[in-house]
């Protein structure tokens, strides 16, 4: 893909506000797509989060009403739930460590140095703090969701707008240690979304980029 051809799949792009019900992403396609957010960059690498995939009816019409009714979530062709570690905490960080020794190898002490860099990160936050940097990280993953989807033209719609306590009560995410972020439904426009066609709003290169 040369850079002139990415650039036409991000003016593809668009918050999808109405979904063809009948169309369904491929396995193999789908594969691909969670396998981009296995890819995804955090910070220290901590990957502080938890993707959830929801494809079952009963359970995407139980979180309908806690999405303010806006119907991608139940008419898309999958539904994923973005959840962020809460608070992100010491075994984490153990755990982490543990896991890079076992894909990397070496000395497990080598990482003594990278622990505790970790380690003084988190522990200068209050368990607030902790929680905002652990979903701030999700954003990072909503980011790679969407820049895949528009290369491989997948539709997508980053949503806010739902109430992240009732989905964790829909979810069974209750008591687990992660809590809801956001929501991005997936799939194939509609034809009749006449949000498609419309223009981009964008402010000018030259207000937003700044050369120094």
């Amino acid at each position: 893909m040369t850079p002139n051809q990415w650039i036409e799949k991000l003016e593809w792009r668009y918050a999808t506000k109405q979904f063809d019900k009948t169309k369904k992403i491929p396995a193999d396609v789908w594969e691909s797509i969670e396998d981009s957010l296995v890819l995804t960059p955090s910070s220290f690498g901590l990957q502080p989060w938890k993707f959830i995939v929801v494809k079952n009816e009963t359970v995407r019409q139980e979180l309908l009403p806690h999405s303010w009714n806006q119907p991608q979530v139940v008419d898309a062709s999958h539904l994923v739930v973005l959840a962020a570690r809460a608070p992100i905490q010491q075994v984490d960080i153990d755990q982490f460590i543990t896991s890079t020794h076992e894909t990397r190898g070496g000395d497990i002490a080598d990482l003594d140095m990278y622990k505790g860099m970790m380690s003084g990160f988190i522990s200068r936050m209050d368990e607030d703090q902790r929680t905002t940097w652990a979903k701030n990280q999700a954003y990072i993953a909503l980011g790679q969701l969407m820049s895949t989807a528009a290369a491989i033209g997948i539709d997508a719609c980053p949503m806010e707008g739902i109430v992240p306590t009732e989905y964790d009560t829909v979810l069974g995410l209750n008591g687990t240690g992660y809590t809801t972020t956001l929501a991005c439904p997936m799939g194939y426009r509609d034809t009749d979304d006449k949000y498609a066609q419309a223009p981009k709003v964008r402010y000018p290169k030259s207000s937003i980029i700044t050369h120094i």
